[in-house]
């Protein structure tokens, strides 16, 4: 299988997640990037699966997923996903 991006060292610690992502470490403000996440329960927080591709981050008991390319600000538009089609 083909990895999209590297994730690891991911941990949410009060307000911030921080991971690392293709050798980059990165922190970001929960509340910025999910009010789900935000609210949730620290077992819900850290009951997490990182896509085998390292395309995105889901939690399994707050149905809530994030994509890599979303949280680093990343956007496709639709010339390119036809192009990759």
């Amino acid at each position: 299988m083909k990895t999209y991006k590297e994730i690891k060292n991911l941990h949410l610690s009060g307000e911030y997640m921080t991971l690392t992502i293709d050798g980059d470490e990165k922190k970001f403000k929960i509340k910025d990037i999910s009010p789900l996440l935000d609210k949730a329960s620290e077992a819900e927080r850290n009951t997490f699966e990182v896509s085998p591709s390292g395309y995105g981050i889901h939690w399994p008991l707050l149905d809530e997923d994030i994509a890599i390319d979303g949280l680093l600000g990343i956007v496709h538009s639709r010339e390119m996903q036809r192009k990759s089609a």
